[in-house]
Order: structure tokens, then sequence, then C-alpha cells
């Protein structure tokens, strides 16, 4: 099969993090009409929908034992951080949100560790901390670094990732006898009543204020359908097929495509940004060198 290919793999990671790389310059986008709640749930809703019929159609695969995964998957790997994302990007910038990103395979090795008995060596212990300390930099960045600086809407992200770790290793201990398809769709089915009840009782009267809104509905549109929807069938079909610490390596190329939307949209970044960045990816490269387990 295609999937079991080495190069397809790549391929996939190389898409993905082109799709995501560039999902947090469209939540900018989208927050210049929209709150960071309502963009959030303007793109679980558009995604759960898109993906309703292929939902319908896996109805017949649920069973009892996979719900409360499936529902952790859902919540915890998608609707959660999504306004975890946009609340953070209220005051930070997209490349630095998608910097931040990249700790996703540091918290998905110490989740493994801490929860589901992973096997480790004493070089992804050293890429661990290294991946830390290159996050705290970015958390306290900025032309003049001081603790003083800590940007605390940081942290949202910092969590996000760690939701998204938790979710890698669930999917790839608990649900692997499923499709990426099955997983995907069964688990967002879940993620529509949730937004829609959300937005049914949200104020769009500030919306319409700005004649422009309809291109950041389009932005947040697009994020959903092929940000959230399709990169998670993406992702869900990969991690069945390798390691979860491959998967989550897909946030090695995320920055260099956040970092360039973000360099575009006149965003700044430094040196310190840079010199933390590396940090990260060095603690990632130490950590993604694992075997399988």
């Amino acid at each position: 099969m295609v999937w079991e290919k080495r190069w397809f793999q790549f391929a996939v990671l190389l898409l993905l993090a082109f799709v995501w790389g560039s999902s947090f310059i469209l939540i900018k986008i989208g927050l210049k009409s929209f709150s960071s709640d309502q963009a959030a749930a303007i793109r679980m809703l558009l995604a759960s929908l898109v993906l309703l019929p292929v939902s319908i159609s896996n109805l017949k695969n649920l069973k009892k034992k996979d719900l409360k995964y499936l529902l952790i998957v859902g919540f915890i790997g998608s609707f959660i951080p999504a306004f975890l994302f946009t609340k953070a990007q209220t005051r930070i910038d997209s490349a630095l949100a998608g910097m931040l990103n990249s700790l996703t395979p540091v918290f998905t090795l110490l989740i493994g560790l801490l929860f589901f008995h992973a096997r480790f060596k004493g070089r992804q212990v050293a890429g661990l901390m290294l991946g830390l300390i290159g996050a705290l930099g970015l958390i306290i960045g900025g032309e003049q670094v001081a603790f003083g600086n800590f940007n605390s809407y940081a942290l949202f992200i910092v969590l996000a990732t760690t939701m998204y770790a938790t979710n890698l290793n669930i999917v790839k201990m608990n649900l692997s006898h499923l499709t990426g398809v099955q997983i995907t769709s069964l688990s967002f089915m879940f993620l529509s009543p949730a937004a829609f009840i959300y937005l049914l009782f949200t104020d769009f009267s500030q919306v319409t204020e700005n004649p422009q809104w309809p291109v950041h509905l389009a932005a947040l549109a697009f994020l959903g359908v092929v940000g959230t929807a399709f990169a998670m069938l993406l992702m869900n079909s990969l991690i069945r097929q390798v390691s979860t610490i491959f998967a989550s390596s897909v946030t090695y190329i995320i920055p260099i495509f956040a970092i360039f939307w973000g360099v575009l949209d006149g965003e700044v970044i430094t040196i310190h940004h840079m010199g933390s960045m590396g940090i990260v990816l060095i603690g990632v490269y130490l950590i993604s060198r694992k075997k399988r387990y």
C-alpha cells in the first residue's frame, strides 16, 4: 500500500506542514472581523459539517469501547486547541505561534514517557530539556529579553501542544485498529453540536461593521475545511503507519511556512526568536531520532 512507502509518508508530512504552517496567518485574517471564540467555533463547525457525510457512513464502525477515546481525540486533539490558538493570536504574532507549535514532539515524548510507558534514550532527555529551554526563550522573547516581558498568551499555545501530544499518543495506542478516515470523521461528529450551540448564542453585530468580513470568513472557512478536516484525515491516516515521534516531527517544517507568511504580513522576527527556535529544533531533532515504539 502507498501509505507504507517512506517517500509517501514524507510527502504527506510536507503537505501537512504547509497546510498547518499557513493556518496561523489564516487565523490572523479571521480575527480581523471575528472574536477569537467565534473564529474557533466557525472553524470547528465547518470542518465537522464537511466531514458529516463521512461520519454518518462510518457510524457502523463505532464501537462502545472506542467512544471515550474518540471523544478525547475530538475535543483534546482539535476542538479545545482551536480555541487556545485563536485566543493566543489576539496577543502574539502568527509567526511566533508557528514557532511555539514546534513543541509538539517535546510533549509527545514527555506524555508518552509519563502515561504511555514509552521507551526513551538519554539523548531524548537532553532533547526534551533543550526544547523546553527554547520554548521559554520564545515566551519571554522580545527586543529586550527579560522575564518581565513574559507573554502569558503564549502559554495558551503551550497548552494546545500538550493536547496535540496527548492526542497523538491516544490515537497510536488506542485507536490504531481504525482507519484515519474513521478516526477523524467519528471524532469530529461530536464537535458540530458544541460549535453550533456556541455560535447560536454569540453576538455577530461587531462582525458586519467591517466591510471585509466576507473575506475574513472565507479565510476561516478554508482553515476549517482544508486546515482542519482535510489535514486531520491525513494526520490520522499517517499516525497509523508511523511512530508518534515521526508524525509529530511535522513541526520541524511548520515554523518555516509560518515565518514566511508572517514576514510577508510585516511581522518582526528577531534574532532572539530565531535563536530560541533553533534550540527547540535541536531538541526536537534529538527526540525524533528515537526508534518506533
